[in-house]
C-alpha cells in the first residue's frame, strides 16, 4: 500500500519482466536517488516540449508519459495545469517511488504505473489526448518501435505524441560510452516518428557545443 498522500502506484506483473527490462530496473535502482541532482546537465529541452504542447488550463484533458522515471515532467504539468489528468508509466520501481514523492501534492490527479510499454492497450481508461516520451525511447532496446506503433495505437485520431530525447553525435568515443548507459545515439528514432505521425514540430539542436544533438518532436494522428 503506498503512504498517506502519495500518488496511486500500481505494482507490475511477474510475467513481463524481460531482459531488457530487468537491466533497467537494475541501472536505476543506482540512480533513483541522484537522478534529478544530476541529469539536469545532460537531459536538455525538457521544459520547452511540455511548454509546447497545446494544452488549455479550462479544459479537462489526459496525458500519458512513458518512462515517467522521478515524475519531474509530471509535477511540472499537474502545476501548470490544474484540469490535466495525469498517468506515468515506467518499469523500476525505485524511480517510481521518487515519482511517488515529487506529485504526492496531485496525487488526486497523477496516477503511476510499474509496467513495460508496448506490451497491452488499455492502460487509461480513455485514449489520452497526448503521449509523452522524454528520454526514454533511445533506452529503449529492443523496443523502441513497438512502443512508437503502441502510442499510435492508444492515441486517438488528432491525438499527439511529443518526444524529446537523444538524436545523434559525431564522436564515437561519446556514442560508446552512452551505449553502456542503455542509450542509442544513432539518428534512429526521429525518420520512423516522422513516418509514422503527421509532424507539427520538429527541432534539432546541439548539446555541449555539438559533442551531442537532441531533438524535440510532436506529431499528430492522423485521421484513418
Amino acid at each position: 500500500m503506498p503512504a498517506p498522500g502519495l500518488a496511486k502506484y500500481e505494482p507490475a506483473m511477474s510475467d513481463q519482466s524481460t531482459q531488457q527490462q530487468t537491466a533497467m530496473r537494475n541501472y536505476y535502482r543506482l540512480h533513483a536517488a541522484i537522478y534529478d541532482a544530476t541529469r539536469w546537465s545532460f537531459l536538455f529541452g525538457r521544459k520547452r516540449i511540455l511548454k509546447q504542447l497545446p494544452i488549455r488550463n479550462h479544459l479537462p484533458q489526459s496525458l500519458l508519459e512513458i518512462g515517467c522515471g522521478t515524475g519531474h515532467n509530471l509535477r511540472f504539468l499537474a502545476r501548470q495545469y490544474h484540469f490535466l489528468q495525469l498517468t506515468g508509466l515506467d518499469v523500476s520501481k525505485d524511480m517510481l517511488a521518487q515519482a511517488a514523492r515529487s506529485t504526492a501534492r496531485y496525487a488526486d490527479r497523477v496516477r503511476l504505473i510499474e509496467q513495460a510499454y508496448g506490451e497491452q492497450s488499455g492502460i487509461t481508461e480513455q485514449a489520452p489526448d497526448t503521449i509523452l516520451f522524454s528520454y526514454a525511447l533511445t533506452m529503449f532496446n529492443p523496443g523502441w518501435e513497438k512502443a512508437i506503433l503502441q502510442a499510435c495505437n492508444d492515441l486517438p485520431a488528432g491525438g499527439r505524441i511529443a518526444v524529446v530525447d537523444f538524436h545523434d553525435t559525431p564522436s564515437g568515443v561519446f556514442r560508446w560510452w552512452m551505449g553502456k548507459n542503455h542509450v542509442r545515439m544513432e539518428g534512429h528514432i526521429l525518420p520512423f516518428l516522422q513516418s509514422t505521425f503527421r509532424t507539427e514540430m520538429l527541432e534539432i539542436r546541439p548539446a555541449w557545443l555539438g559533442l551531442w544533438q537532441y531533438f524535440l518532436y510532436i506529431g499528430v494522428k492522423a485521421d484513418r
